[in-house]
């Protein structure tokens, strides 16, 4: 029986859509032959570190990405290829000035490297920035949204802007930033800025590894007694406060002539160099030429007496350690005698019937019967 509108009588229930509907399927999916690929086209190319340094020299974008993935990529296999890589770029690297971006959110971080980025573009500079985000430590996951407010400096091709996550790693930078400004480098940019996480006064990381380490404050965020506090304010050779216009400019200067004041408190050292402080606005551009001067004249200061080579010996050696310290964590994870045993251990020390201590000491001794066969020789490229 053909069912239609008119057959139906009043109050008569209509047939099921399934009776109603046309039984020939129509087109699914796998229906159509897959795409032929020319087999001269290589999707993912073999990772030649030789041709990818080249490639690099040359200034070529997305060989730069892809030599910041490499450094990046945590794949056992993708470690060795990256040492060549960074072997054959650093003999080009080194000659950027290299500036560390850091404050609280909200500071403008972002809006203020966007506006002196521009100013760096129009003096004729080759502009990197390396924007490094937050990463949850519920899902793993980073928005990687600083590039938004950078929308006007990443339109210009002398420029490079780079967001990676921060990972597990503290102090407020990724743990591959080192490698991948040594990438930017090698790739002809002369101004490196590294804008950390920012969440407080133990971002301190990126002082490590820059020339000048610039804080950005905001007004009225904190008082002279920050100056006793041996954190973040110690490490800064630069501070502007940010936001200095409109009603905020006069609140501004205070906040300025206060951050002065506490840094006295920092060092009893009269011959001690203190920072400039400045005031800054983003949004209008006054006071980011003598932010910019404050910068280079702070980087002249120590190539005049030697100290900004004894400053990047000191990074180096850091560096060193920095990377066995991530190795022996990588490696911890990936040992198959500390998996065997961390269930059970974890278990017991949430019962209560093993401490903290001796479950830490099984496990290191665990790790030490696997680390022979944890670090393979790499082979040569």
């Amino acid at each position: 029986m053909t069912w239609t509108r008119k057959d139906r009588a009043v109050g008569e229930e209509q047939a099921p859509l399934y009776l109603r509907s046309d039984p020939t399927p129509g087109r699914q999916y796998g229906d159509s032959a897959p795409p032929q690929r020319d087999p001269a086209v290589v999707r993912r190319p073999h990772l030649d570190p030789d041709l990818l340094a080249k490639q690099v020299l040359a200034g070529e974008r997305t060989a730069i990405a892809r030599a910041i993935t490499l450094v990046e990529s945590s794949k056992p296999s993708h470690h060795a290829v990256a040492a060549d890589l960074l072997r054959i770029l650093r003999p080009y690297s080194g000659k950027a000035v290299r500036v560390g971006i850091t404050g609280v959110p909200g500071a403008g971080k972002s809006t203020f490297i966007d506006a002196l980025g521009r100013k760096l573009l129009d003096a004729g500079h080759k502009i990197a920035v390396l924007a490094v985000d937050p990463t949850s430590a519920k899902t793993g996951g980073s928005i990687l949204g600083d590039r938004t407010r950078m929308g006007e400096l990443a339109q210009s091709e002398n420029t490079f802007i780079r967001p990676s996550p921060a990972g597990a790693h503290l102090g407020g930078v990724a743990r591959t930033t080192r490698e991948s400004m040594l990438v930017l480098e090698a790739a002809g940019f002369d101004v490196v800025l590294v804008e950390t996480v920012g969440v407080g006064q133990s971002e301190v990381a990126v002082a490590g590894m820059v020339d000048t380490f610039l804080l950005i404050a905001l007004a009225r965020a904190g008082d002279q007694l920050q100056g006793i506090k041996r954190g973040i304010l110690e490490m800064a050779d630069v501070i502007t406060v940010n936001k200095a216009d409109g009603d905020n400019e006069g609140e501004a200067r205070v906040t300025a002539r206060e951050l002065s004041i506490a840094m006295k408190l920092i060092t009893s050292d009269p011959n001690a160099r203190r920072p400039p402080v400045l005031t800054s606005s983003a949004l209008t551009g006054k006071g980011l030429d003598e932010v910019w001067k404050a910068i280079v004249g702070h980087r002249a200061a120590l190539e005049a007496d030697g100290a900004l080579e004894a400053r990047r010996a000191h990074q180096q050696r850091e560096w060193l350690w920095a990377l066995v310290r991530g190795e022996l964590e990588d490696a911890l994870r990936t040992s198959g005698s500390v998996s065997a045993i961390r269930a059970g251990l974890e278990a017991r020390v949430e019962q209560g019937d093993l401490s903290a201590l001796e479950a830490s000491d099984q496990i290191l001794k665990a790790f030490a019967a696997d680390a022979p066969s944890l670090w393979p020789e790499h082979p040569k490229h």
